[in-house]
C-alpha cells in the first residue's frame, strides 16, 4: 500500500501505526528465578579459578628457589660444602656397622641353632655300652674268627646293661649260635642293628626308644670274654663299619 505526505504537517502516513520509540528499544523481559542466579554463580567460579591458580604455581618456584639458595649457600661456603660431606661419610659408616651387626646377629642366630640342634641329636642317640673299651673293629681278622670281624666290640664287664642306640623296633631276640644271645633292631629305614653275646635279654619285642634297656653285657656264643658285639646292616642286608655310623650320629665311641 502506497504511503501519503503532507506537506503542511510533514507527516508521513502509514498503513499500519508506528510504534513508539520507547518500544523499538525495549528488550524482552528474563526470568528472574534463572538468569541472575547463573550469573552470580559464574561469577564465583571464576574468582576462585583466578584466586587458586597463583597459590598452586607458586609453590614449586618457591621450594626450587629454596633449593637453589642451598646449593649456592654450600658452594659459596667451602665449610658448610666440608661439613656436609663429612656427615654423608658419618652416615654411610653409620649404615655400614648397622648392617655388619645385623650380618654378626644371624651368624650367632645360625651357630646357637646348630648347636642347639647337635645337643638334640645326642640326646636322640645314645652309645649302647657305658665303661667300656673297644676291642676289635670293623673288617679286622683273628684266629678265632672264620672271616674277618664283622662289627664293632664294645669289652665291658659282665652284666653292664646294653642300652638301644636309637629309636626302633625289636624285631627278633634269642639264642643265635656264634652270636650267642642276641637282639635284632630294625630302624624306621629299614636298617638293622645287632646287639650279640649278651648274658641276657631284657626286651623282645616292640617299639623302644634311644636308651631302652635290651639285655646285658656277656660271653655267651663265640667269644674270648665279655663284651658286646655290635652290627649295623642296612636294610637287613650285609654289615657295615659301625663306627662311621655311629659318628654319623653325632656319637664318638
Amino acid at each position: 500500500m502506497a504511503s501519503t505526505y503532507t506537506e503542511s504537517t510533514g507527516t508521513q502516513l502509514l498503513d499500519h501505526p508506528v510504534e513508539p520509540e520507547a518500544a523499538r528499544h525495549r528488550l524482552p523481559r528474563q526470568s528472574r528465578a534463572g538468569a541472575p542466579l547463573l550469573g552470580v554463580t559464574a561469577m564465583t567460579a571464576a574468582l576462585g579459578a583466578l584466586t587458586a591458580a597463583p597459590a598452586q604455581a607458586a609453590a614449586p618456584v618457591a621450594v626450587t628457589a629454596a633449593d637453589e639458595a642451598s646449593d649456592g649457600l654450600l658452594a659459596g661456603d667451602p665449610g658448610l660444602a666440608l661439613a656436609a660431606r663429612i656427615q654423608q661419610q658419618a652416615d654411610g659408616q653409620r649404615t655400614a656397622a648397622d648392617e655388619s651387626a645385623r650380618f654378626a646377629a644371624a651368624q650367632d642366630a645360625e651357630a646357637k641353632r646348630a648347636a642347639q640342634q647337635a645337643e638334640a641329636d645326642r640326646a636322640a642317640h645314645n652309645l649302647p655300652v657305658a665303661g667300656y673299651q673297644l676291642t676289635a673293629h670293623f673288617a679286622q681278622s683273628g684266629s678265632h674268627w672264620a672271616h674277618l670281624h664283622t662289627g664293632l666290640d664294645f669289652a665291658a664287664r659282665t652284666g653292664t646293661p646294653v642300652t638301644a642306640v636309637t629309636g626302633g623296633t625289636v624285631t627278633s631276640a634269642g639264642w643265635s649260635g656264634p652270636y650267642g644271645y642276641r637282639v635284632i633292631q630294625t630302624l624306621p629305614d629299614g636298617t638293622e642293628l645287632w646287639y650279640c653275646h649278651l648274658s641276657r635279654i631284657a626286651t623282645a619285642s616292640g617299639q623302644v626308644a634311644p636308651g631302652t634297656l635290651l639285655g646285658a653285657v656277656g660271653a655267651t656264643g663265640n667269644v674270648t670274654g665279655p663284651h658286646l658285639h655290635l652290627e649295623v646292616r642296612p636294610g637287613g642286608g650285609a654289615p657295615i663299619d659301625p663306627l662311621p655310623w655311629l659318628q654319623q650320629l653325632g656319637l664318638q665311641p
